[in-house]
């Protein structure tokens, strides 16, 4: 019988928040044992943390690794940033011989895959969270107000609108190259997901939202200089 230990996590942040909650890595973790997990399986125990993925130290994964390995139990996480955000951490966990740990979204995954996906993941946070600041400091130069109340509900639309571009141009180097390639707004929601890139309150891509960003980068001038010809925008 294959053994499993299962880990979830939320930070302080991402509690009460849909998409990032445990019960949608309980849901993910549940369809991996249901339809990609080795018969007969059996959960000997299941972990839950509420802390940061940056925060190496903690304790409820440390006691699950640890059973895992005394119990020779499959590690088994919903998603690769559940585990750590860190390409470093990820990098450990699979050099380390005496334990093994799966992820639920990425069943087929192997150790190469794996690695590459949390690579790919700690990068682009980067470099959204770069773009993100230079947006600001574009936008604040030209002195448009982000922050605190406004006088009047034509102005908050507007510094909605405003932040809603920003946070699209961070992610403009992704949805994009897969918009020209003809990708469905299902097929981008599930790579942005499977990515560990989330939308800008930390929640799952649903193809409605990635439909939304698409529409304000291609009405704005700068993005939409390089349109497209062709966009797939039926969600499958």
């Amino acid at each position: 019988m294959i053994k499993y230990v299962t880990y979830k996590r939320v930070s302080t942040q991402e509690q009460g928040r849909s998409g990032l909650g445990l019960e949608a890595q309980s849901t993910d973790i549940q369809r991996y044992l249901e339809h990609s997990a080795e018969k007969p399986y059996k959960v000997i125990k299941e972990f839950v943390e509420v802390l940061s993925g940056s925060d190496d130290s903690r304790p409820e994964l440390f006691k699950a690794v640890q059973l895992a390995r005394k119990e020779k139990a499959i590690l088994l996480v919903a998603k690769l940033d559940r585990l750590s955000r860190k390409v470093s951490y990820i990098a450990t966990m699979m050099e380390d011989k005496t334990i093994q740990f799966k992820v639920a979204v990425l069943p087929q995954a192997d150790n190469f895959q794996l690695h590459l996906y949390a690579i790919l993941a700690e990068q682009e946070r980067t470099f959204i969270s770069q773009r993100t600041k230079a947006a600001l400091q574009e936008a604040k130069a030209r002195g448009i107000k982000l922050g605190g109340l406004r006088d009047s509900t034509a102005n908050l639309n507007k510094a909605r609108a405003d932040k809603a571009l920003i946070f699209a141009k961070s992610i403009e180097n992704v949805v994009m190259p897969m918009v020209k390639q003809k990708m469905s707004l299902g097929a981008i929601s599930r790579a942005l997901n499977e990515s560990g890139i989330h939308t800008a309150k930390e929640n799952l891509w649903k193809p409605a939202q990635v439909s939304r960003v698409i529409e304000r980068l291609l009405a704005n001038p700068s993005v939409r200089s390089r349109k497209p010809q062709v966009i797939s925008a039926k969600p499958r």
